[in-house]
């Protein structure tokens, strides 16, 4: 049994002001926390734990209730083996401006010393740009240089490296050249703004260096932002069974703050947009992304400016909601919907992580969609089903990696074959082999009852020869049953297509699977309200931003009331 007076203050602040923290702090508390006290396997090094706090607050800042809870983990080990910490890697989500580096960096600082006493506990700073980097790093190197007369018998320090003179424990930053880093024996490593990062490829490598050190740990600490599909959604979704109570092999402690729900964001205002009285600003709900907001005056400052210049500059509403509420989301005036929709067309649970089914559709009505921009860049193909009033997508992409712009694009194709990434393949010829997608539809479609292919013209007159080659027939006002339909007018489609998605998004009917690639590409793209009216889909950023597989889903879509009147074939 382990007994923490800072730990339990803090549950009990929890269950005494339910309010203030969202979800996912109670889930922490319930499902990980609570159990790891009642163990009877984990040693609590509570007297270094506390020299740490008197380190920190002597030196650096009075730390905030929720802070010295999360340096409690820090100081637990297997009780038969003390040189194996509990919690490896410790995950702390909280919204922009709650002092990350100042909370992080005394700790790290704290892991250097003889009061902790390891040696050559090499601490790693690693963050996307020099600038971020350097601000985490510059937090221990102002404390020294503001108190060099007694910080100078322990530490020798430039402007790069802390090294302890008794451990000889080493503290430096690093930057994104990530080739020279490989190798390293380290300690700790704390991730700076994961949010930034768009693959492993930097992760990776710093992280070869961990396990030849004793107490042997990652700490990431970041707000959220708006690269999807990339580490930190992933470590988030790593996060979830945890937090529900599946076995922690990993483990991980995910400490999530963000607001609950994105329509308590304007409740703190609501009073104060009436009276202009800062007084009237009830921050309860805030303090679920900001956990510093109870004892930072400074912060709802911050708050108020930046939430009333989301109010005025709707371009800023994204930002703000990210990473200051930590609650993702594209701008709803552009965006085709919003992340939460997205992750409910791919999850029957959202935060188990557990994909939507098809339940039985062999020999059921489907639709092919095809689309690409050019075959030396993306091409997506897939099939649409209608079920239950639910339209359900499992489709194909195909990415050429000669392309100038692949290794620019921000996804983590490394993933592919593992969940989620196993609907897409990267191909090193010079250009994608057209032939190779229409024969995949072939073989696939002898599963069910292909009512048309769709696709637009300009797709259209370059696969035309394939499907002659294969005796697919085209579509004409002579022959209106051909199998294959062209879109000769796609902006006069997507105005008729997009209201329906929209509403299929928002109402839980659109059905994608568990498929990264396809989360990834309707996150790319925008709708754009033209002077008639009408919708229309564009790419969010014309290069990097790929939506092929969204664009093959609406060209299927186009077509949807051939699925009705379903007879099943067997």
């Amino acid at each position: 049994m382990v007994y923490c007076k800072e730990i339990n203050e803090y549950i009990k602040f929890v269950e005494e002001n339910p309010n203030e923290t969202d979800d996912e702090i109670k889930l922490l508390i319930k499902n990980i926390v609570k159990p790891t006290l009642s163990r009877d396997d984990v040693f609590f090094d509570e007297d270094t734990y506390h020299k740490c706090i008197r380190y920190c607050e002597k030196w650096y800042y009075k730390l905030f209730p929720y802070q010295k809870f999360i340096y409690a983990f820090v100081f637990m080990y297997e009780d038969k083996n003390r040189d194996v910490v509990i919690f490896p890697d410790i995950f702390i989500l909280m919204g922009r401006g709650n002092g990350k580096d100042g909370m992080i960096m005394p700790l790290a600082n704290f892991l250097q010393t003889h009061y902790y006493g390891v040696k050559n506990y090499h601490i790693d700073i690693v963050a996307t740009s020099e600038e971020q980097a350097l601000n985490s790093f510059n937090v221990v190197y102002n404390m020294l240089e503001d108190n060099k007369e007694i910080m100078r018998k322990y530490f020798y320090w430039n402007k790069t490296e802390v090294i302890n003179k008794i451990t000889h424990s080493i503290l430096r930053y690093n930057t994104a050249n990530a080739k020279t880093k490989d190798g390293k024996q380290t300690g700790m490593i704390v991730f700076n703004e994961l949010h930034a990062y768009e693959d492993y490829k930097q992760l990776n490598v710093y992280s070869s260096g961990l396990g030849k050190i004793v107490h042997s740990r990652t700490v990431t600490i970041t707000t959220n932002g708006i690269v999807r599909e990339g580490p930190l959604d992933e470590k988030i979704s790593l996060s979830n069974p945890v937090l529900n109570g599946e076995i922690n092999a990993l483990g991980l402690l995910p400490i999530i703050y963000k607001i609950n729900n994105k329509k308590l964001v304007d409740i703190p205002m609501e009073k104060y947009i009436k009276t202009g009285n800062k007084q009237d600003i009830d921050v309860t709900f805030w303090v679920q992304a900001n956990p510093s907001l109870r004892y930072r005056p400074t912060l709802l400052n911050e708050l108020i400016r930046d939430y009333t210049k989301m109010q005025k500059q709707k371009s800023y509403r994204v930002e703000f909601y990210a990473k200051r509420m930590n609650v993702p989301q594209q701008d709803e005036e552009q965006s085709v919907t919003d992340w939460n929709n997205i992750l409910r067309a791919s999850y029957s649970d959202v935060d188990k992580q557990i994909s939507r089914e098809t339940g039985k559709i062999e020999g059921r009505k489907a639709i092919i969609g095809i689309d690409y921009a050019s075959l030396n860049d993306f091409a997506s193909a897939g099939f649409l089903f209608k079920q239950d009033g639910e339209y359900i997508w499992r489709q194909k992409t195909w990415i050429c990696s000669k392309s100038k712009f692949f290794g620019d694009i921000k996804f983590p194709f490394d993933n592919m074959g593992q969940e989620g990434f196993q609907d897409f393949v990267v191909v090193n010829t010079e250009t994608i082999d057209a032939e190779e997608i229409i024969l995949w539809l072939i073989e696939e479609m002898a599963k069910y009852n292909i009512q048309k292919w769709i696709l637009d013209m300009y797709r259209f007159l370059l696969l035309k020869s394939i499907f002659e080659k294969y005796g697919i027939s085209i579509e004409t006002k002579e022959n209106p049953y051909g199998q294959v339909r062209m879109i000769r007018r796609i902006d006069s489609i997507m105005a008729i297509v997009a209201p329906r998605i929209e509403v299929g998004f928002a109402e839980g009917k659109i059905n994608i699977g568990n498929s990264a690639i396809m989360r990834w590409a309707i996150n790319n793209t925008a709708i754009k309200i033209g002077k008639d009216g009408n919708k229309k889909y564009e790419k969010i950023e014309p290069k990097l931003r790929k939506n092929d597989p969204f664009m093959a889903f609406v060209a299927a879509m186009s077509g949807q009331e051939l699925l009705d009147e379903e007879i099943i074939y067997v």
